[in-house]
């Protein structure tokens, strides 16, 4: 029980990584406020999440508005007393389009509000908790588009380069009060974020195994689940000398995949 006795609040919890991270820290012990805008998938998820062993709540947050992620942290800790793990996890793109030419100013705007300024705010809202506990585990989801485009998606790999800036900051400065920042930067893993692209697909298993084979080296695409065991041990005392990190789940990405290997 890596996390026993912990608790965790996870943006964008109810579904996909953030439903996989809380439900790999539930089997650990840990009790987990899952902090979405999608109600039913939310509640859905916080019961899940005890049935595994955790507490689980949810709370209706929309993490780009300072004011509801202040209420939202002040009743995780009306529930709970505290908050050890904070998962920066909520964020997402509109739609396949993102080169400079198609992305307009309030579609940039939205991007970063939800990518990089929601992780900002919860930031801000939990680390006088943590600060209080001289305790904290904070794991910031980027991309690996951030550092290694595959296309262009302007808006949101600049966004989560810029929680990487966030995640190197904060790491220093909180440093002296035992509260590690790290973050993860998943490559291709197949959850709703895919959606938009995927939807006039019929064939989407198809689709995945596709990109598989020609664009990841370990020639699957990920799932939940793998965002989650590095996510565990980010949030577990396995990692009690780690900050300022980042970790790529990608499957063997950013190194060539087998079919574009050069050989001879």
């Amino acid at each position: 029980m890596l996390l026993e006795s912990r608790v965790a609040i996870i943006t964008g919890g109810a579904v996909g990584i953030g439903r996989g991270i809380a439900l790999k820290f539930a089997e650990e012990g840990c009790s987990v406020v899952i902090a979405d805008i999608a109600a039913i998938e939310g509640k859905k998820t916080a019961e899940e999440v005890s049935k595994k062993g955790g507490e689980g709540i949810f709370v209706s947050c929309d993490v780009t508005v300072g004011r509801q992620v202040q209420d939202m942290v002040g009743k995780a800790i009306s529930k709970f007393g505290k908050i050890d793990i904070l998962v920066n996890n909520a964020g997402g793109v509109s739609g396949p389009e993102g080169s400079l030419d198609d992305v307009n100013e309030e579609q940039w705007d939205k991007s970063l509000n939800l990518n990089l300024k929601s992780a900002f705010l919860c930031c801000k809202a939990v680390v006088p908790h943590m600060k209080k506990n001289k305790y904290g585990k904070i794991i910031n989801i980027s991309s690996l588009g951030a550092v290694h485009p595959a296309v262009s998606v302007v808006h949101y790999h600049a966004a989560k380069a810029g929680v990487l800036g966030l995640t190197y900051n904060l790491a220093f400065e909180l440093a002296p009060f035992n509260i590690s920042v790290n973050a993860i930067l998943p490559g291709p893993i197949r959850t709703p974020f895919w959606e938009p692209v995927t939807r006039d697909i019929p064939d989407k298993d198809a689709y995945f195994a596709e990109i598989a084979k020609k664009e990841v080296p370990m020639q699957r695409i990920g799932t939940p689940e793998d965002i989650a065991g590095a996510a565990l041990f980010l949030a577990s005392e396995l990692s009690a000398f780690v900050s300022g990190e980042t970790i790529n789940v990608a499957g063997g990405l950013p190194q060539l995949p087998h079919s574009a290997t050069i050989t001879g």
